[in-house]
């Protein structure tokens, strides 16, 4: 069996289980006694780009235009699956701080769409603050376009200002996930991860412009920010989601056809290192197995 033919039937068997976990859960509920008046189950989805997904076809006609979000993001696909009502506010660029500062003047802060009502709530935020995702984009290429691809340029000017900026976001972070819990207090909360960006090994500069040794580090800090995101949510009465694991071997400097993540030169969706698609399909699928998992229906 190739390895495409391998990765189509994992696929096959991905979306086989949660409609079998689905329809379990479903079963469940029509084994339970009915209750007058029962409406779907509201649910709260915030974040940022990778939430958002911009660029991937067809925009959401409800939201604002600056926010760039997808009408089959992750959080469209999970709320059509498991029959939930959806307000999403996530939006691309946001910070942790725009959970309580306006982002845009038609966008308010992404608190404001929590309540006492709100049962369900995703969150993927974080690769912005301080500006660590576009620092980094930016200075990695600037740094290593057009070099041999020898040593890591980027991480040595750059590694100070990271390991500063990955210690100031964790109190924001943690404060807010407890905030999250005071405005929505019936929620069960679900902390959405990163997926695999840049591969383990390997150099693809017709892509992602960067030395062998950047590209590395570069999925070392996307890592240990995925390992951080996982402690604040578990210290702090929410559910993890794991997008990473599921997709490595997906990352952007795979093939069309095989990567989740579109590369800095050629990206199909016209946005460099954000999943395509197939990466919010996948995305959707993880959250929905954690979701059925921890009985949301």
């Amino acid at each position: 069996m190739s390895v495409d033919t391998r990765r189509e039937a994992e696929g096959w068997r991905r979306r086989g289980l949660v409609a079998v976990l689905a329809a379990s859960a479903s079963a469940l509920a029509l084994a339970l006694p009915a209750t007058a008046g029962a409406t779907s189950a509201s649910y709260v989805a915030m974040g940022d780009s990778y939430t958002s997904a911009p660029g991937v076809l067809p925009p959401s006609p409800t939201a604002p235009a600056d926010c760039g979000q997808s009408a089959v993001n992750y959080p469209h696909l999970v709320a059509a699956a498991l029959n939930l009502s959806l307000t999403d506010v996530s939006c691309g660029g946001a910070k942790t701080e725009n959970f309580k500062v306006a982002q845009h003047p038609d966008q308010p802060p992404q608190f404001d769409a929590l309540g006492a009502g709100t049962e369900v709530v995703t969150i993927g935020m974080g690769g912005n603050d301080n500006n660590l995702f576009g620092t980094l984009v930016q200075g990695c290429t600037e740094d290593d376009y057009g070099r041999e691809n020898v040593g890591a340029p980027c991480r040595k000017q750059y590694a100070g200002f990271v390991k500063e900026v990955q210690a100031e976001d964790i109190g924001p972070a943690e404060e807010a996930l407890r905030e999250v819990h005071v405005l929505a207090p019936n929620a069960k909360v679900f902390v959405v991860g990163y997926p695999e960006i840049t591969p383990k090994e390997g150099y693809c500069p017709p892509g992602i412009p960067w030395t062998t040794e950047d590209l590395t580090w570069f999925r070392s800090i996307e890592t240990k920010g995925n390992a951080e995101i996982k402690r604040e949510a578990t210290n702090n009465g929410a559910y993890f989601v794991d997008t990473f694991k599921p997709s490595i071997g997906h990352n952007a400097c795979e093939a069309v056809g095989t990567r989740w993540i579109e590369p800095i030169f050629g990206s199909l969706t016209g946005v460099a290192l954000h999943p395509n698609a197939t990466g919010q399909e996948q995305d959707a699928y993880d959250v929905e197995l954690t979701m059925l998992k921890a009985r949301v229906r």
